[in-house]
């Protein structure tokens, strides 16, 4: 497993440019992209697709070629195979059949917003890609709500501005730092609160390959008030929820009954 750059050419490490260079062939998540990498370094392999829809398939057509003498790197698009990549499936194929695995250590989105996020990293936990369907998402969140480790995710830029609505609903108002084009010429590390990054960023306005770093909850977190699901609710009723609709979110993402807060916010 060949960890590749998530930006910049510049973090291939010397040990991968070797690998890739060593081996009979090559399993990529994208060929096309994977042969910029090997442009670059001058190197022509022979490769074989290996993404999300043939891993099965492609997974003993690889695991066959390794145990008839050949030698594979499995590399993604860009960071860590298996680490919400392709790669999960192989390793566990290889280890049913006794094939070694090795790892060549490169850049992780995961870890390198964590350092830079300014949020406690002694202890955390990847949380990967939400779900696009909302009752998948909010049970996820909802499993969340206790949690007092740093949490990390994934999102796509035109998903954001409904994530970061969705995260200040499940966690109330903590610390978030949102992470763009790590490595990138664009680098930004946002250190900001869910409630600013959902006034400021809920317009879809910002691009890029995106990371959320989030705060976990905190001894002294407070509890929240009906005042606070009542601004909740109106806030929800200003993005064009209905007052029914508004106070069950808000009842939700608080813990006070949705009867007081409707009461309160049709007043």
């Amino acid at each position: 497993m060949v960890g590749t750059p998530i930006g910049n050419l510049g973090d291939l490490s010397p040990r991968a440019a070797e690998t890739l260079e060593s081996v009979d062939f090559i399993a990529a998540e994208d060929t096309r992209v994977t042969l910029k990498i090997l442009n670059h370094l001058g190197i022509k392999k022979p490769m074989i697709s290996y993404y999300e829809h043939n891993r099965i398939e492609r997974g003993e057509v690889i695991c066959q070629r390794i145990e008839s003498g050949e030698n594979c790197a499995i590399v993604t698009d860009a960071g860590m195979p298996c680490i919400s990549d392709p790669g999960e499936l192989l390793v566990a194929q290889c280890a049913e059949r006794d094939i070694k695995v090795v790892v060549v250590p490169g850049p992780s989105a995961v870890i390198s917003a964590l350092a830079v996020s300014g949020l406690p990293t002694g202890r955390f936990t990847f949380e990967g890609f939400l779900s696009v369907n909302r009752k998948s998402r909010l049970d996820h969140l909802e499993s969340l709500k206790d949690e007092r480790r740093t949490m990390i995710f994934y999102e796509a830029p035109h998903k954001l501005a409904n994530t970061l609505r969705d995260l200040y609903e499940a966690f109330g108002d903590r610390r978030i730092s949102i992470v763009r084009e790590i490595t990138k010429i664009h680098e930004e590390a946002i250190r900001t609160t869910l409630s600013e990054a959902c006034d400021k960023y809920g317009d879809g306005g910002l691009k890029g390959e995106i990371v959320l770093v989030l705060e976990g909850k905190t001894e002294e977190e407070k509890e929240l008030t009906l005042e606070d699901a009542v601004t909740l609710a109106k806030k929800l009723i200003e993005e064009g929820c209905s007052s029914s609709d508004a106070a069950k979110q808000a009842a939700k993402a608080t813990g006070i009954k949705k009867n007081e807060i409707y009461r309160e916010i049709t007043k």
